[in-house]
């Protein structure tokens, strides 16, 4: 008779160390699958300064590494396998793997998210190292510096006038001849001194020798290309929640954002979601974590109620 875990999370990010440090500390049998390196889009950050009690100079592969301790310290089980399919109705839950079978009493599913590429030449060379998908995360290295921003939605727009709190210039490119953000983010937009707006004009290509330069962009109507000289591209395509497992099984939203309430619960019972991959209005590590701690905590009292003799 196969193990029957108190939980297994499902994605090696933050939410889900998290997870796995606060059930396994409350003495709960824990399971952390990972198909890919542990981390999720913090494993791309070189610096990581808004993390609060983050060390000088953190990276974001240093401070995964420490939750992944930390969460191995208390006992949690990992194992690198892809997850192929869930069978989440009934008590006990089902999770087939590339190589193995899991049973357990609830799943964690925290999968991430990922953001959309703009998809031009450099995209993924220059991750990084002058392209970021965050400005939460990563303005404070554009101090004084110029930057574009490639989009024209309220994530580009809203991102775009935080920047300004750092950058000397920033060049919001848009493919459209008009933003698609709210009214009033875009008036906030047009009237500020520092942004500039590029309409009707896709990147072609990020230029520089390990670290951003410039950019070729590509006016769509004219089809001229011309440089642009920046220090830093924030892309704001948009996130895509990783969460194609459970279409069709649990709740979500037009995007496929997994739908919770406050405690991480989703509409079936013994399955939580924490971090990136559920509705919410702030995706950054410090929420992913807090997230995971309470799908943990409120999964082991689920079990108290659910499994008790």
């Amino acid at each position: 008779m196969s193990k029957v875990y108190d939980t297994i999370i499902i994605g090696g990010g933050p939410a889900g160390l998290s997870a796995g440090l606060y059930a396994s500390r409350g003495k709960m049998s824990t399971l952390l699958l990972e198909k890919g390196k542990f981390g999720g889009q913090t494993a791309t950050t070189d610096e990581l300064e808004n993390y609060p009690g983050s060390m000088e100079d953190c990276t974001g592969p240093a401070l995964v590494e420490r939750m992944r301790k930390q969460a191995e310290d208390f006992g949690v089980e990992f194992v690198k396998d892809e997850v192929l399919e869930v069978e989440i109705e009934g008590k006990i839950k089902k999770i087939k793997c590339k190589n193995k079978e899991f049973e357990a009493k609830t799943i964690i599913i925290a999968t991430g998210a990922y953001p959309r590429l703009a998809g031009f030449k450099n995209e993924l060379e220059l991750r990084g190292k002058g392209v970021s998908y965050c400005a939460t995360c990563d303005a404070d290295f554009f101090t004084d510096l110029e930057v574009a921003v490639v989009g024209g939605g309220d994530s580009a727009l809203t991102e775009a006038l935080y920047l300004t709190k750092f950058a000397e210039k920033i060049t919001i490119i848009h493919r459209r001849d008009e933003f698609r953000g709210a009214k009033y983010l875009v008036e906030k937009v047009e009237k500020h001194p520092k942004i500039n707006i590029i309409f009707d004009t896709v990147v072609e290509e990020a230029k520089g020798d390990g670290i951003v330069e410039g950019l070729v962009i590509k006016n769509v109507k004219t089809g001229e290309l011309s440089d642009l000289t920046v220090d830093g591209c924030f892309v704001f395509a948009g996130y895509l929640p990783i969460s194609d497992l459970f279409k069709g099984k649990i709740k979500m939203n037009d995007r496929g954002d997994i739908i919770t309430d406050e405690d991480m619960r989703c509409d079936v019972p013994g399955i939580f979601a924490a971090g990136d991959v559920r509705e919410k209005t702030l995706r950054q590590v410090v929420t992913a974590t807090a997230d995971g701690a309470i799908a943990a905590t409120i999964a082991e009292k689920y079990i108290e109620e659910a499994f008790e003799e």
